[in-house]
């Protein structure tokens, strides 16, 4: 007894440390029981059900998942929306050319009319949320392989899906919470009909680049617009000239009042993974062995396609949102590394696995059920570690090659003609589909840097990735050229017509059937298909076979630290599901002597300055009116204009864009970016580190007012001082 009394001290010290204000992404259903009194207790004005309610317009109906992950809000009752410039840059960047360069320039609709369509773009609206953890669970037993519980699961889950949406036009999934322990069911409407408003230029919306990126303090001007359409009954619609702006059923409140340290904030939105139960194994392996791979691979991807863009214009424009989405998770697993290191991660998630195994081990029930799993946890990862390592090389060195993905998407095409019950008509829509893919693809390639790409990653394959676990074709065609990769990617660039836009349009053009036979015998399809087929029909196999040993591992794992700390509110891991996220505006000491301000102001970006450099150029506009100190009615009561801020509120990947509310639930900021020190929050949170980077609310407003000359936008909004 005394024994059990120790651990349970023990164990609550770690809940206590573990479940600090600022820490967790809450489900809005669960607000009510699990999270309003807290949340009031530190200010907030609100109720949970002025949140998210299914009864009468809440906040959750001016919050939208943004393409596939980023988050989006609404801001006018004509469908207008705010994310982030590098949520929309993509899109900003597919409207861009040598004489509308939309990344350097930024883009203003002057009327509706002029607001650009994106076909592809999609922003998800939830309608409602719901557990189904016994529905899901109908037919599933404890004694049952893993793969006969995922298909009797995935049967109840279609079932519960098609009668969520029957008679509706709305879609829906059921989704997994705490390792498969718990099931929610998400019914969400989504409109397709999205095009882009506004933007400021990069040198303001990207202000300071990758280098900045992940850092603190901060002056990024990260802001898009986009406006939502729909059909005349206001629900969603393809692309049409018909089409009219959305009316949402909530509009967020945009708040001029500003903001101190210490005043309660929530950001609400739709974030990425977390995986914050995960043993230290894993941890390990993420921190130690993927992690650094996965950032060598990177970083040769940067250098030679950073050198690229610095010497000419138009291999910046193509490859822009390219580099930025390398860079962006190249620079985060580094930070994260960084912070495992200095939390001791490994050494505090030791430590708790210490006292679960005693608490395990206290009683024959709980021995019986949990005694073995963290020894199998050990088996399972030292098998595991090799083929992860193996893995990340294939996917981030060999798909890095752009020529590889694309060629294979061809695979298709191959297939069809070989099918005798396909027409000729069924086998030109798919050429012709191709064709527009091609010209949409060659836009923004350059196969130079693609041949140096091939170089730089596929040496790195050959030299260290574990030779068994290599594909089979490029380790033989790798010796066959003796190890000189150039030789290689010299034959291979010559011959491949996937490289060439004029050879592969002039090919399609006057496809039919037969010329299947020459995509096969293409060396750059050849290399494609070798790729692909040793991962799905090889490798994939062997993953998935330790997945299914690991997914059944963590949920009985999960399940074991709740049985086991049933005095611990739990939250569930991020899973691209809407969340909220609580805690204060704060700063924070980074380092020994260094401590960091809450807020940055337009003063910085002037000590900034450095023409020389396209990430840290100044607009003459936005220097005038600093110099002029024109900030309107959207400067703080200091006199400065703020540019971001940071609070704790705990945030990861999906909640770039996500609105940032003040106690009255009113829009003060957009998320945009965690502090450096604090990316390893995806897999443990430190309060005194991690920060959530956000765009203030006023001058996102300044911008689009006083520089773009887009005033009728902000007279869109509904805007209190």
């Amino acid at each position: 007894m005394k024994t059990k009394i120790f651990i349970t001290t023990a164990l609550l010290g770690l809940f206590i440390n573990l479940s600090r204000a600022g820490e967790g992404m809450w489900l809005p259903l669960l607000l009510s029981q699990l999270n309003e009194k807290e949340m009031r207790d530190m200010g907030m004005k609100i109720t949970a059900e002025d949140i998210y309610s299914v009864n009468h317009s809440s906040l959750k109906d001016a919050i939208v998942l943004f393409g596939g992950g980023c988050t989006g809000e609404l801001v006018s009752t004509q469908g207008l929306l705010l994310t982030n410039h590098h949520c929309g840059y993509g899109n900003i960047q597919k409207h861009s050319s040598l004489e509308k360069d939309y990344l350097a320039t930024g883009f203003w609709a002057q009327r509706m009319e002029e607001e650009l369509p994106n076909p592809g773009l999609s922003v998800t609206f939830l309608v409602r949320m719901e557990e189904v953890t016994a529905q899901t669970l109908r037919g599933v037993s404890n004694s049952m392989s893993q793969k006969m519980r995922d298909s009797i699961v995935s049967a109840n889950n279609k079932t519960i899906i098609k009668d969520a949406i029957k008679g509706t036009h709305y879609a829906a999934q059921v989704k997994p919470f705490f390792g498969g322990n718990q099931y929610y069911l998400f019914v969400t409407e989504v409109f397709t009909d999205v095009r882009l408003v506004g933007a400021p230029p990069s040198n303001i919306g990207k202000f300071g680049g990758d280098t900045d990126n992940w850092m603190w303090p901060r002056h990024t001007g990260d802001f898009s617009m986009f406006r939502i359409y729909a059909n005349k009954d206001n629900k969603p619609a393809e692309y049409s000239k018909d089409n009219v702006p959305y009316k949402p059923a909530k509009h967020l409140t945009i708040s001029l009042k500003g903001f101190k340290e210490g005043d309660f904030t929530f950001v609400y939105g739709f974030p990425g993974t977390t995986q914050e139960y995960l043993p230290s194994y894993a941890v390990d392996m993420t921190a130690f062995q993927d992690n650094p791979i996965a950032i060598g691979l990177r970083q040769q991807r940067l250098d030679i396609i950073d050198r690229a863009m610095e010497n000419d214009r138009l291999t910046r424009i193509q490859y822009s949102a390219k580099a930025a989405g390398i860079a962006n998770y190249w620079k985060k697993m580094i930070g994260e590394t960084k912070g495992i290191k200095r939390l001791d991660a490994i050494e505090k998630k030791q430590s708790f696995e210490s006292a679960f195994q005693k608490w395990a081990d206290s009683n024959p029930e709980t021995k019986a059920k949990y005694g073995q799993l963290l020894p199998a946890f050990s088996k399972y990862y030292s098998g595991y570690v090799p083929v992860n390592n193996a893995y990340t090389y294939l996917t981030e060195g060999l798909l890095g090659i752009e020529m590889v993905r694309f060629a294979n998407s061809y695979t298709n095409l191959v297939k069809q003609c070989a099918d005798k019950s396909k027409t000729e008509a069924d086998i030109k829509k798919i050429s012709e589909q191709l064709k527009a893919s091609a010209v949409a693809f060659h836009k923004n390639y350059n196969p130079i840097v693609d041949k140096q790409l091939f170089d730089a990653l596929m040496k790195s394959y050959i030299t260290s990735c574990e030779s068994s676990l290599q594909v089979p074709m490029v380790k033989e065609t790798a010796s066959s050229y003796k190890g000189n990769m150039q030789a290689w990617s010299n034959d291979l660039y010559k011959k491949s017509m996937f490289a060439d836009s004029v050879r592969l349009l002039a090919f399609l053009s006057g496809f039919d059937r037969g010329d299947s036979r020459k995509i096969e015998k293409d060396p750059g399809y050849i290399l494609a298909k070798s790729v692909y087929a040793y991962l799905f029909d090889d490798f994939a196999p062997i993953v998935n076979a330790f997945n299914a040993t690991n997914d059944s591992l963590q949920r009985l794992y999960m399940a074991a630290q709740m049985e086991m700390q049933p005095e611990k509110r739990f939250y569930p891991d991020a899973n691209s599901t809407l969340r909220v996220a609580y805690g204060n505006v704060k700063g924070y000491k980074p380092a020994d002597a260094v401590g960091y301000n809450w807020f940055t102001t337009l003063d910085g970006i002037m000590e900034k300055e450095n023409p020389e450099i396209y990430d840290y150029k100044v607009e003459p506009k936005l220097k005038e009116l600093y110099n002029l100190r024109d900030y309107g009615r959207y400067a703080d009561a200091d006199k400065s204009m703020h540019v971001a801020f940071i609070a704790s509120n705990h945030t990861t990947g999906g909640n770039s864009g996500s609105p940032v509310l003040n106690a009255d639930g009113q829009l003060i900021g957009i998320n945009f970016d965690r502090c450096w020190e604090g990316t390893m929050s995806d897999l443990m949170y430190d309060p005194d580190q991690c920060r959530n980077i956000s765009l203030d609310i006023r001058y996102c407003l300044f911008i689009i007012d006083k520089m773009a000359g887009a005033k009728r936008l902000v007279d869109e909004m509904t805007v209190v001082e």
